[in-house]
């Protein structure tokens, strides 16, 4: 067996074939024929000395030298990757910008109201504020860390919270876990009425229940979390079905709330500021904490980029400090 290490085409067709346990979509991705990325396969497996994969009738499994093998060959394109972004731009101003991705009710009412304070602790770095619903960690669902890649670019690192249940590898990624939130239920102060009180946690059943449907418990997403979950815990005996109106997201479910359409049982973070204000009153004092949390996830090949290690200490240090209350 040769010490030569074997030729980076050959690495990548195996990273590719690897991700998608497929020869077929990874001549795809990369632009080959399938018996052509079989060939490449092959001839790895000659230099190296043992099979990467086992070939199945219909299907694609690695063996156990390839699932031992696989995330070290991500980890060295990881840190390839990193050092071709330096190469390109090497500028002060690479090493200070940086890309955040995070969930849109998290970026909208948790993040934006606290990054003047980093600005200003930090005036020359510069950061890429955006969200997107793929950072909502559904079990089984790669879109989230991908978000992580998506996020990155030439010259700006990239953070990405996600909120999920966490379990990213740590050989990937440096991972911090921001906080977990709690849950409670929300309305605004007129909607009460002698008619329809909430006075207890069984009078809710006699009103409009918002539904936040991130983690609605379809298959894909796990077991369900919202409303049959808070009323258990408060001792309301509840139909299997709760009627009420839904919504895709929590930003959508707290607006209807502000809107007086209902209860919605909102995150405490993310509803701190309307509390505070009285635009949303809280009816009753119990709190269910979630199952998910948020986690604060970036490339170990970014962490040390001068805009990456500082925001990502920054909104460690804010989570603790105060992770579910309004900014001062």
């Amino acid at each position: 067996m040769t010490t030569r290490p074997p030729p980076i085409a050959l690495l990548h067709t195996f990273e590719v074939a690897a991700r998608h346990l497929s020869f077929k979509k990874a001549a795809a991705e990369l632009h080959l024929t399938p018996a052509a990325v079989s060939q490449q396969i092959r001839t790895l497996e000659a230099r190296l000395g043992g099979r990467l994969f086992q070939r199945l009738t219909r299907a694609l499994k690695l063996s156990e030298r390839g699932a031992a093998m696989l995330p070290k060959v991500r980890e060295g394109f990881d840190c390839l990757s990193a050092a071709i972004r330096l190469g390109q731009d090497s500028s002060a101003l690479a090493q200070r910008s940086v890309r955040l991705m995070a969930p849109p009710a998290f970026a909208a009412r948790w993040l934006v109201p606290r990054l003047p304070r980093f600005y200003d602790a930090h005036p020359d770095i510069a950061v890429m504020l955006a969200s997107s619903s793929a950072t909502v960690d559904h079990p089984g669902d790669s879109r989230a860390l991908d978000a992580l890649e998506e996020a990155g670019g030439d010259s700006a690192g990239a953070l990405v919270v996600l909120y999920g249940s966490g379990g990213y590898d740590p050989a990937r990624f440096a991972v911090d876990d921001l906080m977990t939130p709690d849950f409670l239920p929300v309305c605004a102060p007129g909607l009460a009425t002698p008619a329809t009180p909430l006075a207890t946690p069984a009078d809710l059943l006699r009103h409009v229940l918002l539904h936040d449907d991130t983690f609605s418990g379809s298959a894909a997403d796990g077991p369900a979390w919202g409303w049959a979950q808070w009323l258990a815990a408060a001792g309301v005996a509840a139909p299997l079905t709760l009627g009420g109106r839904r919504f895709s997201n929590a930003i959508l479910a707290v607006e209807a709330a502000c809107a007086g359409q209902g209860v919605a049982l909102a995150s405490r973070p993310l509803v701190a500021a309307q509390l505070a204000s009285g635009a949303l009153v809280q009816p009753f004092d119990i709190a269910l904490r979630s199952p998910f949390g948020y986690y604060l996830v970036a490339n170990r090949a970014e962490v040390d980029r001068v805009a990456v290690d500082r925001l990502r200490r920054w909104l460690v240090a804010e989570a603790t400090a105060r992770p579910q209350l309004p900014p001062a």
